[in-house]
């Protein structure tokens, strides 16, 4: 990534999968900057690279982990809760 992407970004959204995590950085106006898919590896490594700045993801197990560790960065990192997961009752036999 080049010097002015990585002043673009303001705000980084990460779905985290088993093994791949796709990421989406935006701009202060809300623009797409970055859209890259990143294997399990090369998450930190990238992230340390680019300046502080909030990075949104659905929480998990991994997501905890991964919050700590970019929190340690100088990241803003935030969890959202898991949504419509309980929306439809209980699941009945």
């Amino acid at each position: 990534m080049s010097q002015k992407l990585n002043a673009a970004i303001a705000v980084i959204g990460i779905d985290i999968g088993k093994n791949s995590f796709h990421v989406v950085g935006h701009d202060q106006r809300g623009a797409i900057v970055l859209r890259q898919k990143w294997s399990r590896g090369q998450v930190e490594t990238r992230l340390a690279n680019l300046p502080p700045c909030m990075i949104g993801m659905e929480a998990c197990v991994g997501a905890h982990h991964l919050s700590r560790k970019l929190h340690m960065l100088g990241h803003d990192a935030r969890l959202a809760a898991v949504q419509g997961s309980h929306e439809a009752g209980p699941v009945k036999p």
